[in-house]
């Protein structure tokens, strides 16, 4: 088995102005879909992301805050699963329960490297 990054990208949540209700309704699919990867053995781990960026970059080593709903994709998550490939990653990512609010996830390989 290989392993996956699904990377969820779209809107930030507090900014769709959900009810109590309905923000419980989306974080049970959430919860719904992760208890059916664990019962299958295929995540590995994954995490929500807060909105706020601190990056650190070029060779002076500038550091800049940001609110991630300032750049281009919002990422507001991932997990790590188990495929044998990618057709069986993308299996996996058809129950992302945001596809509705026009959300995206991006698939990628985990890079393995041999010690």
């Amino acid at each position: 088995m290989k392993k996956f990054m699904l990377i969820f990208t779209g809107t930030s949540y507090e900014d769709l102005g959900f009810s109590p209700e309905e923000m419980q309704n989306r974080m049970d699919r959430w919860f719904t879909w992760h208890e059916k990867m664990s019962a299958e053995g295929i995540v590995h781990s994954g995490e929500a992301l807060h909105d706020s960026i601190t990056r650190i970059s070029g060779p002076d080593r500038v550091t800049t805050d940001n609110v991630a709903i300032e750049s281009k994709e919002l990422i507001g998550g991932y997990y790590v699963v188990s495929a044998a490939d990618l057709d069986g990653a993308k299996k996996i990512a058809q129950d992302f329960p945001d596809y509705d609010l026009g959300s995206s996830v991006e698939i990628r390989e985990v890079m393995e490297f041999d010690n």
